[in-house]
This record gives C-alpha cells, structure tokens and sequence, in this order.
C-alpha cells in the first residue's frame, strides 16, 4: 500500500529524485522523492498558484503550509530576499528535502523548516501560501485553516488553490461563513485560486 503524503513518516523506502520547473522566470532544480506529495514533479496546483499569484511586493513573514518537497518555500525565499520563510509540513521526509533544498539554493538560513507544533506560538504570517491537503477530509481540512489563518497579520492574505472538483467553492463559502473575506482571485486549469484576508 502506498503512503498517504500527509502521513508524518512515510514507510516506503526513500527514492530520490530530482525534479526542474520554472516560476518567475527563474529556473529551479530541486530534489525529491517518494513518499511524498507529487515527488515526481511540480503537481499542477502548485504550478497554477505560482503562476497566477504575484510574488510579495516586499519582504516579510511567509508560511508555505504543507510545504512538501519545498517548491513554494524555495522560490519565495530566492525571489523575495530578506523574507523569512516558513515551511510546515507533517511529513518528516517532505521536511528533510526542503532543508536541503534551501541549502542548496543558499537560502537555508531564512527558510525556517518545521513541524507544525514546533512553530513558536507568537509568530504571525504576512502572507500565506498553500495547496492544502484537501484529501485528509473536509472536517481536518477546516481544522488546519482555523489553526493556521488566524495566524495572518491584521493586512495579511492567505492565497489557496483548490481544485475545483474538489471542493473550492463550497470551501469559499464555508470561509466566508466563518468571517473571513474570500474572493476567487483566478481560476485555471480546473483549479480556483483563493484569496483570504482577515475579517474587516
């Protein structure tokens, strides 16, 4: 049986791999591999996130949430320097690579790699990026975002892309239900790219 990616220790043998992409025009080679979310490649949600999100106007406080392998923790930390960037997954493999993988891009001292309990309690998010778990359920899926977007600076946004059949505008509405301000920012690709921004 294969490992589900948000398993927080996968039991498959660890294969690496190496996967290239391209986002705001700059070309990454990072490594990879099983037991992880989309360890083959840079998986299409991501890609239509990065493609269709401009990059952060200044530096600041990031969290990629459910980092994986560290494609979004990457390009946020080499494209927006003096950024800190916080890269939280519950797979303690997806972990390791995005360490390494700011090691190898020269960034590793401001990509903060952590479990989701090992960040400190006080540190808020200018802005956060995620393709998240939809998979886990929706009832966990809420859990995590109550968790996390409270977590947002008073002007702070939260940019989520979710597939459409899976789920992206019944969980828009459902962010709106709870007070947070949630527009479709872009749709691509059968994928919505949601904008959220603390109540007003």
């Amino acid at each position: 049986m294969s490992d589900h990616y948000f398993a927080a220790t996968p039991e498959s043998k660890a294969t690496p791999r190496t996967v290239t992409f391209s986002a705001y025009g700059q070309a990454y080679t990072l490594g990879s591999s099983t037991g992880v979310f989309s360890g083959d490649r840079l998986d299409l949600g991501t890609s239509v996130l990065m493609r269709e999100v401009p990059l952060p106007a200044r530096p600041g406080t990031f969290l990629d949430l459910g980092c994986g392998w560290g494609p979004i923790a990457a390009v946020l930390a080499t494209q927006v320097p003096g950024s800190t960037v916080w890269a939280v997954d519950v797979n303690t493999r997806a972990l390791d690579l995005t360490r390494d993988n700011a090691a190898r891009l020269g960034v590793a001292e401001r990509v903060r790699v952590a479990a989701p309990d090992d960040v400190p309690g006080d540190v808020r998010f200018d802005q956060i990026w995620s393709n998240p778990p939809i998979r886990i359920g929706k009832p966990a899926l809420h859990a995590l975002l109550e968790r996390w977007l409270p977590r947002l600076a008073p002007d702070g946004v939260a940019w989520l892309v979710v597939g459409r059949n899976l789920g992206a505008d019944s969980l828009q509405r459902w962010l709106a239900e709870q007070g947070w301000r949630c527009e479709r920012h872009a749709s691509a690709k059968g994928f919505r790219v949601l904008a959220v921004r603390p109540p007003a």
